[in-house]
């Protein structure tokens, strides 16, 4: 037992530097390119930190662990609203820019909610994958298209190329290669876990794999907020959960159609109800305040005890 749980940890290092070294070789090759910081962060950061939860949800498909490959994309999608918008809250009051509030959260409301209307029997077939990861992509060529007509502020994070291209290049295969790398071990050992422990895989994903995978938004969120760079930190959350929801349950149902019968309405209301309870947060003078990230980080604390107990 030691061991995999030994394993498991090193598998969410090995994510975590998997990611950050992806995120940052591509977006210095993007800016090297004349691409700007705005655009790559809409795609490039956007799918370099949910790259974990991409690649252990294709491989828990693949493996036919079908509870850890939704559990995972559902669960991180709570942690990223409770824990990490909670802990940030907490750290500093987040600003919310009314963008967010017109149309990502709209798009993020619309995602979940239309998630749980497919997969109420607990089925995601080949066709919703292909319906989902048609959405990311209009959302991504939109964004885009807001960004270039100057209809979204530029971000003032710069981004700064390595010293040659060729680096760049190495950071992201390096990248690429401890995220497969990472994601294998990951599935292999919490699989093993779960059967020690008698829990179900959909548990182990809800909460090992999900916590796990969410390490680089919790990353960049807390720095963010600790700079007082609140845009930044909320932004990253609402992104990485629409990404998450149309992306990566996208592509995973594409390449293999997932069906398990291990998550519930629990699971999928506190998914849901999540979602819909940071509008009104908000909406409160455009601000999500250090009681606000209590409430959601306590709906979080509940929840786990529930799974655990």
């Amino acid at each position: 037992m030691l061991v995999p749980v030994l394993l498991v940890v090193a598998s969410l290092a090995v994510l975590y530097f998997g990611a950050d070294f992806l995120v940052k070789g591509s977006s210095s090759l993007a800016v090297r390119l004349g691409i700007s910081p705005l655009v790559v962060g809409l795609t490039v950061v956007a799918f370099g930190t949910s790259a974990p939860e991409l690649l252990v949800s294709v491989q828990s498909a693949l493996d036919g662990t079908p509870g850890i490959a939704v559990g995972n994309v559902m669960g991180s999608n709570i942690f990223n609203i409770c824990v990490i918008l909670g802990i940030s809250a907490m750290i500093y009051p987040l600003r919310v820019n009314p963008r967010l509030i017109r149309f990502d959260m709209p798009v993020m409301l619309l995602a979940t909610v239309l998630f749980v209307v497919i997969f109420r029997n607990g089925v995601f077939a080949r066709w919703a994958g292909i319906l989902f990861f048609a959405g990311i992509c209009a959302y991504m060529v939109y964004c885009i298209y807001k960004a270039k007509r100057g209809e979204v502020a530029e971000t003032d994070e710069e981004i700064r190329p390595t010293k040659s291209w060729v680096l760049d290049i190495v950071f992201m295969v390096a990248g690429l290669g401890l995220l497969v790398w990472g994601s294998g071990l990951l599935v292999d050992n919490a699989v093993v876990i779960a059967k020690t422990l008698g829990w179900s895989e959909a548990v182990i994903g809800l909460t090992i794999v999900a916590a796990g995978t969410s390490m680089p938004e919790l990353a960049t969120s807390v720095v963010a907020a600790v700079k007082g760079r609140t845009d930044i930190a909320i932004g990253n959350v609402v992104g990485s959960n629409i990404f998450n929801l149309l992306a990566v349950l996208g592509l995973t149902a594409t390449i293999a159609p997932v069906e398990t019968n291990q998550i519930n309405w629990l699971d999928m209301g506190v998914m849901v109800g999540s979602s819909l309870l940071l509008l009104p947060f908000m909406r409160t003078g455009f601000r999500i305040g250090r009681g606000e990230g209590i409430v959601l980080f306590a709906i979080y604390a509940a929840y786990t005890l529930y799974l655990l107990v």
